[in-house]
């Protein structure tokens, strides 16, 4: 059984910065593309970032490029969001996500992060 288990998110001021972590189970974790989602009330689920199994492919959504850094360990199945210069608009429910092939499978229950202007 898969399990994600997310951590980290409160409220913090603009300008602030958090530290999200996604703790998997599965022994296969290190062959995993894991991703970070966010999502507010009334839309969709949108890919935050995402890093391949060996770390050394990353993705990020335009609207937090430069600003927050993905990272993992594979010793420690876990994934890291580093988020810096946080803005109102980063205000949502973050999810993690591990995709073992092509597809987004197992999901996390969501980690609220608020950002208070």
């Amino acid at each position: 059984q898969v399990q994600l288990v997310e951590s980290g998110g409160r409220l913090v001021q603009a300008g602030g910065s958090l530290r999200l972590s996604c703790a998997a189970s599965g022994r296969t974790f290190d062959r995993w593309t894991m991703g970070w989602f966010r999502q507010t009330p009334g839309n969709e689920r949108d890919i935050v970032s995402s890093i391949s199994w060996s770390g050394g492919s990353t993705y990020y959504a335009n609207s937090v490029k430069g600003r927050f850094t993905i990272s993992r360990d594979n010793a420690k199945n876990t994934v890291f969001l580093q988020m810096n210069s946080l803005k109102p608009e980063d205000t949502a429910v973050y999810y993690c996500a591990a995709a073992p092939s092509t597809n987004w499978v197992y999901w996390g229950q969501g980690t609220q992060v608020t950002v208070s202007s």
